[in-house]
C-alpha cells in the first residue's frame, strides 16, 4: 500500500522490534541508563543489519505496565534512546510506550522525528492484566494536530492480552478504529505475546477497511510469515529474530536476514505464498548483549 510504499520504502515492511531494558521507576530498573542506550544502539543496529525496513522502540521490559501515562523519566530516557538510535540507523523508527500512553509517544516523535507510534487501544475499551484501558482516539488525534507533527498512528485491534469490555468483533472494531478513531494502519496479533493473529480475523480487519495497511502485530515466525503475509501487508516482529527465537535473548543479526529473506519469497519473488525456500532456516549466531535485570 502507498502508505507503507512511502514511509518504509516497500509494500511489504518488516518492522523489528527493539525491547528496552528496565527505565527509571520500573520495579526491575537497574540504575544505569548508559546501559539501557547501549543496548537499544546494539539491538537497533543488528535489525538494520539483518535488513528489516523499520524499527519500534518499546518499554517492554517496564512490567507491570502502569495503563496510561507513564512517569516523566520513562518518557525523557525513551527519548534519549530514541535520538541515539537514529544516530546509528537510517531506517524509519517508531514508538510504542507500554500500556497505552499514546500521548507520550507523539510528545517523544514530535521532539526526536520518529515516523510513527504503536496505539494498543485507539478505540474501545479493553479488559487488561492492568485493568480497564479505555481508547482517547478524541485525545490523541486533537494532540497530534496541536503538536503540528505527521506521526503516522498504527492502532492494535482488540490487543494482546486483553479482553474487549463489551461485545464487538474483529470487523467491526476495526472499522471504529480506522474510520471513527482515524488510526493510519491497523495491527492484529494472538491472544499474548508470540501468539499470530487468526487468519478468519486478519480477513475480517481487511474486508473492513479494504484501503488501511493491515499489519500482523505478534507470532510472525520464519515457518508461518507467508501464510499471514497472504493476508496482511506487513509484520511487527521480536522473538523470531532474538537468539534461540526467545523475548528475553538479544536480536540474532543473522535470524532478522532470514527472516527478511523468507519474507522476500512470500510471492513477491516469483513464487507462491507459503512456499519459501528450504535453506530458509532458523541460524544460531550470538549478538553480544546485556542480559535483563
Amino acid at each position: 500500500m502507498a502508505l507503507l510504499q512511502d514511509l518504509f520504502s516497500t509494500a511489504r515492511p518488516v518492522i523489528g522490534v527493539v525491547h528496552l531494558l528496565p527505565l527509571p521507576t520500573s520495579p526491575r530498573w537497574a540504575g544505569s541508563l548508559e546501559t539501557v542506550l547501549t543496548r537499544a544502539e546494539q539491538e537497533a543496529t543488528a535489525l538494520a543489519s539483518g535488513g528489516v525496513n523499520g524499527i519500534i522502540i518499546e518499554n517492554y521490559f517496564d512490567a507491570p505496565f502502569v495503563p496510561a501515562q507513564v512517569d516523566p523519566a520513562v518518557v525523557s530516557a525513551m527519548s534519549l534512546v530514541v535520538k541515539r538510535v537514529m544516530r546509528h540507523v537510517t531506517i524509519p523508527v517508531g514508538i510504542n510506550v507500554l500500556r497505552n500512553d499514546a500521548r507520550a509517544a507523539l510528545a517523544i516523535s514530535a521532539c526526536t522525528g520518529a515516523q510513527f507510534i504503536r496505539v494498543n487501544v485507539l478505540t474501545g475499551a479493553m479488559v487488561t492484566d492492568q485493568g480497564i484501558i479505555e481508547g482517547e482516539a478524541h485525545k490523541i488525534l486533537r494532540y497530534r494536530r496541536e503538536l503540528g507533527t505527521s506521526t503516522l498512528i498504527f492502532a492494535d485491534i482488540l490487543v494482546k492480552h486483553g479482553t474487549p469490555l463489551g461485545p464487538t468483533s474483529v470487523h467491526q472494531a476495526t472499522r471504529d478504529t480506522v474510520e471513527r478513531g482515524l488510526a493510519d494502519a491497523v495491527i492484529l496479533s494472538g491472544a499474548a505475546t508470540g501468539d499470530p493473529p487468526g487468519l478468519e480475523d486478519l480477513e475480517a480487519a481487511r474486508s473492513a477497511v479494504p484501503g488501511c495497511p493491515v499489519l500482523i502485530g505478534s507470532g510472525a515466525t520464519i515457518e508461518n510469515v507467508n501464510r499471514l503475509l497472504a493476508l496482511g501487508d506487513g509484520v511487527i516482529v521480536a522473538s523470531a529474530l532474538k537468539r534461540h527465537g526467545q523475548i528475553d535473548q538479544p536480536i540474532d543479526p543473522q535470524r532478522a536476514r532470514r527472516f527478511v529473506e523468507a519474507v522476500g519469497y512470500a510471492g513477491v519473488n516469483g513464487l507462491p505464498i507459503g512456499h519459501a525456500p528450504a535453506e530458509l532456516e532458523l541460524g544460531g549466531a550470538g549478538f553480544p548483549t546485556l542480559t535483563p535485570q
